[in-house]
């Protein structure tokens, strides 16, 4: 009979670094609306749910923080479990039980289709009691890096594009699951949502042995200590990059389209209403407030190709001088790119506005809205669809966009995006038939 290994078993690494000075802003400090309070005092060495010890900090975001984690439940004869805990703010809860209702829903629909592999979910998930409440930790597979991380470690921030092409036909392979299957939107595809798989399992082994030491410093009003994340797998092995894989992560703001939602909100033709998306790659029909659907993932796809291929944004004016989000200089951005959208798109956008939404929303400037138009500032469009600023349409055109590309692979890419960004929706092609654009052939 075996028993159950015990936590005294393993030596913890030291993981108490040099402290931070008390006026420098470390992780989860630099977000907007920041509550220490919120975030759960976690710290390297202990044990939650009597199973994961806690090992080093490895992310954070504005509502949680994650952290790498061994299973001290195994048995003495099982090899070593780790995984990554997502700890999520007591004050995120519903939030929480959200995202894992969808990646249950996403597990559980085709576990055998090729595109769910590309999908990380959580494995498992438990609460712990913190001193302001009860948070909620989801259970994850460890995954290297995000891959803006990644881009860092080749000559000018570029992943070769061979290498590119592979992991973009890879995620329209989980995004193909995800639409076509699962019926979920992701609404917030960009580079720190796409992780990259370990090349070989030695690496994270490697990393656990060697002390991770942790800066810190302790939070005057709270009492937490904030530790700063500590990520650094090493460096790449060469001969092994081709057995990394992308995988799209962070469904917490994904919905299902398959089913009335009160999360986002549903009209009669199965579309969301509320606003979506990070601010360079929101769809047109978003901030027309048209309704949107899985097409503005594609949008938002095909914009986030310009970050993933040359390491740069295809948008450059969405924000003002204030840092806020610009609608009618995006849409300038937009006209400049792609020439003036469609009358029937224009004509959708003035009848939504006519209706208000379920619930009013706040938007950056603390306004409480009613519908799209007041959420981004509109109308952008005269009566007759003449927009009305003109001024702040820029001289760019969309071919030359692209100086990271050799010529002969221009016509190509250029191409392969236009099937993405389009203003209308319904002109856009789905990720299944994506996959095979000549784009996407590594002799094409």
């Amino acid at each position: 009979m075996f028993s159950f290994a015990q936590k005294s078993l393993w030596q913890l690494p030291p993981n108490s670094g040099p402290p931070i000075p008390q006026q420098e802003l470390v992780d989860e400090e630099v977000c907007p609306n920041y509550n220490s309070a919120a975030f759960y005092p976690a710290k390297p060495g202990e044990v939650l749910a009597k199973k994961f010890q806690l090992l080093v900090k490895i992310g954070w975001g504005s509502q949680s923080t994650v952290w790498l984690a061994r299973d001290i439940s195994r048995l003495k004869c099982q090899s070593e479990n780790t995984v990554a805990l997502k700890i999520i703010n007591s004050s995120n809860a519903d939030d929480a039980r959200h995202e894992k209702a969808i990646e249950t829903h996403i597990t559980q629909q085709h576990p055998g289709h090729r595109g769910c592999v590309i999908l990380r979910t959580c494995l498992d998930d438990f609460e712990v009691t913190g001193p302001e409440g009860t948070h909620v930790c989801l259970v994850y597979e460890p995954m290297r890096e995000p891959l803006w991380i990644l881009q860092r470690r080749f000559v000018d921030c570029k992943i070769p594009l061979p290498i590119a092409k592979a992991y973009i036909y890879f995620l329209l392979v989980g995004l193909d699951y995800l639409h076509s299957e699962c019926k979920v939107v992701h609404t917030d595809l960009k580079l720190g949502n796409i992780l990259m798989s370990f090349e070989n399992e030695h690496i994270l082994t490697d990393f656990i042995k060697r002390p991770q030491p942790m800066q810190f410093k302790v939070d005057n009003e709270s009492g937490r200590t904030v530790y700063r994340c500590h990520n650094d797998f090493g460096a790449l092995d060469g001969r092994e990059i081709k057995n990394m894989v992308p995988k799209i992560a962070d469904f917490g703001l994904a919905t299902r389209l398959d089913r009335p939602s009160t999360r986002f909100g549903m009209v009669a033709e199965q579309l969301g209403i509320y606003p979506i998306q990070p601010d360079y790659y929101r769809a047109p029909e978003v901030i027309l407030g048209c309704g949107w659907d899985f097409k503005a993932d594609i949008w938002n796809f095909g914009v986030l190709l310009w970050n993933i291929l040359g390491n740069q944004e295809l948008f450059q004016q969405v924000h003002n001088t204030n840092g806020q989000y610009d609608a009618k200089s995006h849409l300038a951005e937009m006209i400049a790119l792609l020439g003036p959208p469609p009358g029937v798109l224009l004509a959708k956008s003035k009848t939504m506005s006519e209706h208000n939404w379920p619930q009013p929303v706040m938007n950056d400037t603390g306004a409480l809205c009613n519908n799209a138009q007041e959420f981004f500032g509109g109308p952008f469009f005269s009566a007759e669809n003449k927009f009305r600023y003109n001024e702040l349409i820029p001289s760019r055109r969309l071919k030359d966009t692209t100086p990271f590309l050799e010529e002969n692979d221009r016509e190509a890419f250029l191409s392969f995006v236009r099937d993405m960004l389009t203003w209308l929706p319904e002109k856009r092609k789905t990720a299944r038939e994506l996959m095979n654009h000549p784009f996407l052939k590594l002799g094409g």
